[in-house]
């Protein structure tokens, strides 16, 4: 179904945003409800099910935090993510250097953190039942920990030296984060320990001539501003403005060196790119200018590029129940990405005198029977 995925002509998301879309989230509970958040500062709520029961529909809003709104961010949203327990509560956060917790049924901010510089990323534990810790990058080389149930900021991680663009909880273990930072490092920290730093990602696997200027570990020659764990929480995908992306074990923190080739990434914050979940083999989903590059995680492959959008795509979501993509651009349009349904075959005609080309060539065996070889 993934490598199948095309852009549906009978689904539509409704177009409210009048901005730049840098942000989604579908909730994991159900896989039915996406937040979007704008570059405006309007963050709009989807019902993704279609209830009309046509073949053709479009997504509806159900509801958006408007410019209007008196608790709405004051500039562009860089993260939405729902609450990973249930749907009545989502968070945001903004360059205009807050944190808000949503109650989703009144669309009233329920809680704000403020912070000393712009905020590029936020991240709940979709796994933790011990904690209720949001991570949130900014500016500030110190990675903070808001604690939701005392509404404080309880917790600092020292250790980057600039600005951290991406933070990621470990979907394995709860006390684990992973942040990635402009200083070309990532850093992967158990936030029950007083020091916190578990260990720096090396590129080079600790292989570098110790004589080298380079006193400390870096995961990219760049800023590092994309970070992803796979669906299992065994792999890290990190992403640099190297024009690279790498695997990482995230248990032994080695970098696995597969070669995906040049992945272009001009962006100047952070690069929301998704994996795919439940699939085999795991597809990244990375925007890449105006398109979104799928690549077979383990091998490196480049698979497709999905085209459609018209601007560059910031950021992309897989719904897992469904194997679906939704992708939000500076263009103002939420794409939705849906596997393309093969037609069915009659029975009374054999599979070999079909025309060969709608099959991917990922699905085509590899070896080919003497009788061909004759």
């Amino acid at each position: 179904r993934v490598l199948s995925l095309e852009l549906n002509k009978d689904r539509d998301v409704e177009r409210i945003h009048g901005s730049g879309i840098n942000a989604l989230d579908i909730e994991p509970v159900e896989g039915r409800y996406m937040l979007s958040g704008g570059s405006d500062g309007v963050i709009v709520l989807y019902d993704l099910e279609n209830l009309s029961g046509k073949p053709s529909y479009t997504c509806k809003a159900l509801c958006s935090v408007g410019r209007s709104h008196p608790d709405a961010h004051r500039f562009s949203v860089e993260t939405v993510q729902w609450y990973p327990h249930d749907t009545g509560m989502f968070t945001s956060s903004s360059f205009d250097k807050t944190l808000k917790i949503w109650d989703t049924n009144t669309l009233q901010s329920a809680d704000v953190f403020h912070f000393e510089g712009t905020v590029y990323s936020h991240h709940m534990s979709p796994v933790a039942t011990k904690h209720c810790l949001v991570a949130v990058g900014t500016k500030s080389p110190k990675v903070q920990l808001c604690d939701l149930k005392s509404g404080s900021c309880s917790h600092i991680l020292q250790g980057h030296r600039q600005e951290v663009l991406a933070v990621s909880w470990s979907p394995r273990h709860e006390y684990i984060l992973a942040t990635a930072s402009a200083d070309g490092r990532v850093k992967l920290w158990d936030v029950r320990r007083a020091s916190g730093c578990l260990t720096t990602l090396d590129q080079y696997n600790g292989e570098k001539s110790k004589a080298s200027s380079e006193a400390a570990n870096t995961a990219h020659n760049g800023r590092v501003n994309g970070l992803c764990y796979t669906h299992d929480g065994l792999h890290l995908l990190t992403i640099g403005t190297d024009d690279r992306m790498r695997l990482w074990n995230s248990s032994t923190g080695e970098n696995t060196l597969v070669n995906y080739g040049k992945v272009c990434n001009e962006s100047r914050k952070g690069l929301k790119f998704t994996i795919s979940v439940g699939c085999n083999p795991e597809f990244a989903f990375v925007p890449y200018g105006s398109t979104i590059a799928v690549y077979t995680i383990f091998t490196g492959e480049l698979v497709t590029m999905l085209r459609g959008h018209y601007s560059t795509v910031d950021c992309c979501v897989f719904q897992p129940n469904f194997q679906e993509l939704y992708s939000g651009s500076k263009d103002c349009n939420i794409l939705a990405w849906i596997p393309a349904l093969r037609e069915p075959v009659p029975d009374d005609v054999s599979e070999k005198s079909l025309p060969q080309q709608h099959f991917n060539p990922a699905y085509e065996d590899a070896w080919s029977s003497s009788d061909d070889e004759g």
